[in-house]
């Protein structure tokens, strides 16, 4: 991971506006996982969409619910993707308002093959934590537009986080919640995280023209293309890594993780070797590694 930059000190609760029509605010939940805590945005004018209601909270509920001004509703609640720290507080919220919840799916929608053969074999954790009784009003759909008085969001669906990430586009801006981030890269923790999907996903942002990315932790991000680009480059320095390593003797994404993530705080080195085991999964579709015995995140991997 980047180190987070100095500058990004929001205060907690209070709804900042970034422009016109767009404001952000910040739920009391930081962490090393999480940065600051989790961005909740407020599109619109009159007719509003929240975009990540956030962890289950009533200090944030009533914080968002307090941004209304006179003549403000909300009219849609979206939940970009089911981890703990982003959807629990939609159903609380559509309660108070009316509004209905629109995501990709239940908790495990979206989900890659070879993800829910590792999920059925008793792979499980090692991630963010995931709202497993998420259920939405409206299930969103790749490439669906969904409009209001003010506003316009495309459905661009981002697997690779979890399997039911998306991005909403708004016209030249994206909301790419934890796929892109300004302070850290993503975490891609198996089986809820896939990287060959992440990886489809970053190319599908890159063959467009965005102007600026609004994600899910951290500041804004006033580069898309460039951050997109070190993402990129930094997931095949982590493969070239592993790939250097297997070539000397064969590794378990554990000895993978302590050999390669040196500078990594030993409270997230679980973290890490999800991230190793995720590359793993993706070198052996690749057929560039291979496990020595069944596909698992035990397993011991060697070079082809």
């Amino acid at each position: 991971m980047q180190n987070p930059p100095d500058d990004f000190d929001p205060e907690i609760g209070i709804a900042h506006s970034l422009s016109p029509g767009l404001r952000r605010i910040v739920a009391p939940n930081p962490s090393p996982m999480t940065y600051r805590g989790t961005n909740t945005y407020l599109l619109g004018e009159s007719d509003l969409a929240v975009i990540d209601p956030g962890p289950q909270s009533e200090v944030h509920l009533e914080a968002i619910l307090k941004a209304l001004t006179p003549g403000q509703q909300i009219t849609h609640i979206f939940v970009t993707h089911t981890h703990i720290d982003h959807s629990p507080l939609a159903r609380p919220l559509a309660q108070r308002t009316g509004a209905p919840v629109l995501a990709f799916g239940d908790a495990y929608a979206g989900r890659s093959a070879v993800m829910q053969e590792l999920a059925m074999n008793g792979l499980a954790g090692g991630g963010e934590g995931v709202d497993t009784a998420f259920i939405p009003d409206q299930r969103l759909s790749d490439g669906q537009i969904i409009r209001a008085s003010d506003w316009e969001l495309e459905v661009i669906h981002t697997p690779g986080h979890i399997g039911n990430h998306i991005a909403l586009a708004w016209g030249d801006i994206c909301f790419t919640a934890d796929h892109v981030m300004g302070w850290a890269s993503s975490l891609v923790s198996p089986p809820d995280g896939d990287l060959s999907d992440f990886m489809a996903s970053c190319a599908r942002l890159q063959a467009r023209d965005w102007r600026i990315f609004h994600a899910g932790h951290g500041g804004p991000i006033e580069d898309p293309a460039g951050r997109l680009e070190w993402l990129v480059t930094h997931r095949r320095a982590r493969e070239a890594a592993i790939l250097d390593a297997l070539s000397d003797a064969p590794h378990t994404a554990r000895a993978l993780a302590e050999r390669i993530y040196t500078e990594t705080p030993p409270a997230l080195i679980g973290a890490a070797e999800r991230n190793v085991f995720a590359h793993l999964v993706d070198l052996y579709g690749q057929n560039r590694a291979k496990p020595q015995g069944p596909l698992s995140s035990q397993a011991t991997f060697k070079a082809l």
